[in-house]
């Protein structure tokens, strides 16, 4: 039995993380949810980065300062890609039914059930896990920390940061600040959940529907002659489809624009953040598995968008030759004009770029370019240090 085609499916955890950091989004428009939104962008998007890096005013020690930028970073960049991704609610919505319409024109063949099940379906899947596990694995470690320093006879903060009262003078205050550093993170983790899944998810679709479209344009005039009065018929149905596609491409290089340059600029600085920190101040074992696995979850962040991308380009850049695979040579000449025609159109997708905000192209370079910059920012620390 064929493969059931749902592209929406694998978004639903980050519909229900964007449920939990924005309810009056969907329809809950009550007045606690309602002051519960405020409350959480308030004292977690907003608060929260800042009471990092306020500490930073503070004079830190250098231990410190490497381990406040590290985390200081990755929340505020978590919190920009948060604030850009509920701006573009309205087009992820329509992207979602655009899937849903794509999914539609997906023939019962067995060549694009197979492909499907085969290869979008398990590379959606296999990025979901590695994403979700490594968010796990991390988490569960975030949670025996909070247990360490619950336990220890220290007052000490998960991350050092500022608080505008005396929080080591008075249990109370203690615990106050502790449960809202553990608070501020586990919401942070939800928000970058929903930031890191839903760029290479809809690219990966992209790329996936693309091709797909490409296999069925290659069989256009091949069923035989007995279909061969309802091949012009197919072809606008098919460019048809190929604007469904063109909407889509526009509605993600819109909407993940902001976040990917985001990732991007954070990306690198964070990497040599966390290196520098854990190989001149970390000597507890659980501390250097924590970042360890912090700096794969970067890395997860960012390579599948750029593959993703790569991806998706290649497949638009190949559309005028699935274009000429059809049998275009046996159709007449008003189907061969309106075809022709087609393609000329077809080859303006090579200047289709994604780009993240506009500036930087979104691909396996932009990804090899940030870990250039990284380990470039990391030598210079390192000549720092020395002197």
């Amino acid at each position: 039995m064929s493969a059931r085609i749902d592209s929406v499916r694998v978004y639903r955890p980050f519909w229900w993380c964007m449920r939990l950091m924005a309810p009056t989004y969907f329809g809950a428009t009550q007045r606690p949810a309602r002051i519960y939104m405020v409350a959480v962008h308030l004292l977690v998007t907003l608060m929260f980065p800042v009471h990092l890096l306020v500490n930073l005013a503070l004079q830190p020690t250098s231990a410190e300062l490497f381990q406040n930028l590290s985390i200081s970073m990755t929340c505020a960049a978590c919190s920009l890609k948060h604030v850009a991704q509920i701006y573009q609610l309205h087009d992820m919505l329509e992207i979602e039914q655009l899937l849903i319409e794509l999914d539609g024109y997906v023939e019962a063949e067995a060549e694009q059930h197979r492909y499907y099940q085969d290869h979008l379906q398990r590379q959606a899947r296999r990025f979901t896990r590695c994403l979700y596990a490594s968010f796990g694995v991390i988490y569960a470690l975030f949670l025996l920390n909070v247990l360490i320093l619950i336990v220890s006879a220290d007052r000490e903060l998960l991350y050092p940061a500022y608080f505008p009262f005396d929080w080591r003078g008075n249990g109370y205050l203690y615990a106050l600040a502790l449960g809202y550093q553990s608070v501020g993170i586990l919401l942070e983790g939800f928000q970058g959940i929903s930031n890191d899944s839903y760029g290479p998810l809809t690219l990966c679709f992209l790329g996936g529907h693309v091709h797909l479209w490409a296999l069925r344009m290659r069989k256009l005039g091949h069923e035989g002659t007995a279909l061969a009065a309802k091949n012009h018929q197919q072809l606008w149905a098919y460019i048809e489809q190929h604007k469904v596609l063109m909407r889509l491409h526009y509605l993600t290089r819109h909407s993940i624009s902001v976040v990917q340059l985001v990732q991007l600029g954070s990306s690198g600085a964070s990497l040599c953040l966390i290196v520098s920190y854990v190989l001149f101040y970390v000597r507890d074992i659980i501390t250097v598995l924590y970042y360890m696995i912090f700096l794969a979850v970067i890395c997860v962040q960012l390579f599948p968008s750029c593959y993703f991308a790569s991806v998706v380009a290649e497949e638009i850049s190949s559309l005028p030759y699935a274009i000429f695979s059809s049998k275009w040579y046996e159709a007449s000449s008003e189907h061969r004009r309106d075809l022709l025609i087609f393609t000329q159109l077809t080859l303006g997708g090579r200047s289709r770029v994604i780009k993240a905000g506009g500036l930087i192209e979104l691909n396996l370079n932009a990804f090899y370019a940030t870990l250039k910059t990284a380990y470039s920012l990391f030598a210079l620390v390192l000549q720092v240090k020395d002197i």
